[in-house]
């Protein structure tokens, strides 16, 4: 009898330590959920890294097509409806603000990292646990990428250059990459001065786009470069151009409603058309009285912002006109031209106007023309660069590509220290945190080893993508840097690991403390995850 209670004892525990561990069932799922929809993410980006990885053709909804291999512009052009996968979004967007490069890598990473979790996970380790212990490697990490990078002087303008076209090989445009990073680089020289400066604003560099001639006619310009045509006054070139911004519209006022006028009369409508001649007839005098003979004129949406009478005086006192200049572009002209946007005709004064050597429309191919200003007498330090492509998609990726080349130079001046590209600072790491690991005792060693581990998916992605046999690749990788060869890396064009330094792969310290930051709090924070509450 007493043998029959306990048994029943025994199972009634077993039966109440069953449902205890079902309800602990949803916050696994959630985890398991969170970590598949960001895995999802990562692995869509995946194929695109590195100088051999492949483009994506992105369709939006209204039939434009993008072709691209940026993480940032694939993720920001992506439908993602899971809340963690759009965390990887947010992750590859917070990459391209902070480094401007390594958009990619970074979302790989936290792939990588995130798999590791999940087997951590299904030992039975808590998810804080992980989290500290993810904590711990990547201040690691940190020490160990500042401890391998050499600093940098701005001075040496051929190591720039190397890092910006290690930025740009991976791109669409990588065969231009000899045009492109010199360009890049002289355009953050000329707006910085390179003893002092900290930071570089990049809104202070204008890159404008257009269809027309092909990439290598891509060029930079000491002023600034419009879009849009000069219209049809005769006039295409000003020397010393006295250029006025203004935001007022040269053509008859408009009610501020709807109104119909009912006109019974041909003596009152001659008086209306005479009204409206003598009005644009006095702004016209207004123009020129200030001295200035190159006008833009901001975009309008309340009415025409210039009208055939207009044009018409205009063209009888060889002024330059200008229309459609955007909103956005406003603050970069009066900044560039040291002009003042005017607001109405009673302002027109001479010491609103901007002062510039030359002003003329130019051809670009393809039928394209682009108004240029240069020879500017503002003290301001900005430049433009007009990338030229023979069609849209190609002119765009270049313009996205240049972007992220700025940003380079912007991470190098921000942090004077470059490291080594092709895997070697990954590969290196998972050496260092491997040997780390060993120092530390219990849960946390296991869990630093597996944040080790996930760093080798950047070699090993990197070999895949190349069309070599990743698993021989890395463990040679590993074997060259357990020998004390820290900048042995993948040489893709070689097909073969070699001191990666010597072949010019460089990139900026920043772009890689950035990355694996970023994705380990991203990681941190999918852990922390246990549930998913829909509000109203």
């Amino acid at each position: 009898k007493q043998w029959y209670q306990r048994r029943v004892a025994i199972t009634a525990g077993g039966k109440s330590n069953r449902a205890q561990f079902k309800d602990k069932e949803k916050p696994t799922d959630i985890r398991d959920s969170n970590i598949e929809a960001a895995k999802a993410v990562a692995d869509a980006v995946r194929t695109s890294l590195g100088p051999k990885g492949m483009d994506k053709m992105i369709q939006g909804k209204t039939g434009d097509v993008t072709i691209t291999n940026d993480g940032a512009t694939i993720l920001k052009e992506m439908q993602v409806f899971h809340p963690a996968a759009r965390m990887l979004v947010e992750l590859s967007k917070a990459q391209d603000i902070e480094a401007g490069d390594g958009t990619t890598s970074v979302v790989v990473l936290c792939g990588a990292l995130l798999d590791a979790a999940r087997k951590l996970l299904k030992r039975g380790i808590h998810p804080t646990t992980i989290s500290e212990a993810f904590q711990l490697a990547q201040s690691k990490a940190v020490e160990v990428l500042t401890s391998i990078a050499y600093p940098i002087k701005l001075s040496d303008r051929d190591s720039l250059i190397k890092m910006a076209s290690t930025s740009l090989n991976s791109k669409v445009v990588s065969q231009h990459s000899a045009l492109l990073a010199p360009l890049s680089v002289d355009a953050v020289l000329s707006v910085i001065d390179p003893e002092t400066a900290t930071n570089v604003n990049l809104k202070d560099i204008r890159v404008v786009s257009k269809v027309g001639g092909t990439v290598e006619d891509t060029r930079m310009i000491n002023g600034v470069v419009l879009t849009q045509k000069a219209q049809a006054t005769g006039v295409t070139r000003v020397e010393r151009a006295k250029i006025a911004l203004i935001q007022f519209q040269l053509s008859p006022p408009k009610t501020d409603m709807d109104n119909q006028i009912v006109i019974s009369d041909y003596t009152q409508m001659d008086r209306i058309l005479r009204e409206e001649r003598a009005y644009i007839l006095d702004l016209c005098k207004k123009i020129k009285k200030s001295g200035a003979n190159v006008i833009l004129i901001q975009k309008s949406i309340l009415r025409d912002a210039l009208n055939d009478m207009a044009l018409h005086f205009l063209t009888k006192m060889k002024v330059m006109v200008v229309k459609d200049i955007e909103r956005d572009e406003i603050d970069f002209i009066t900044r560039t031209l040291g002009c003042r946007p005017i607001a109405s005709a009673d302002h027109m004064l001479p010491e609103h106007l901007g002062l510039a050597e030359l002003c003329e429309e130019v051809h670009i191919g393809g039928g394209n023309k682009v108004v240029s200003i240069t020879g500017c007498q503002s003290s301001a330090k900005t430049c433009s660069i007009l990338v030229q492509g023979s069609n849209k998609l190609i002119a765009e990726e270049a313009e996205r590509s240049i972007h992220d080349a700025l940003c380079v130079m912007r991470c190098l001046v921000k942090n004077k220290h470059m490291i080594a590209g092709g895997g070697a600072p990954e590969t290196e790491l998972n050496i260092k945190l491997a040997k780390y690991a060993e120092t530390l005792s219990g849960v946390d060693s296991h869990c630093v080893r597996a944040f080790a581990e996930a760093l080798e998916i950047i070699p090993f992605t990197l070999a895949e993508n190349a069309g070599l046999s990743p698993i021989n690749i890395v463990t040679e990788l590993r074997n060259r840097h357990a020998q004390g060869e820290a900048m042995a890396g993948i040489n893709v064009k070689k097909s073969c690991i070699t001191n990666i330094t010597e072949e010019n792969v460089l990139q900026p310290l920043l772009v890689s403390i950035s990355a694996v930051t970023l994705a380990s709090e991203t990681v941190r924070a999918i852990l922390k995850i246990d549930d998913i509450v829909n509000t109203r």
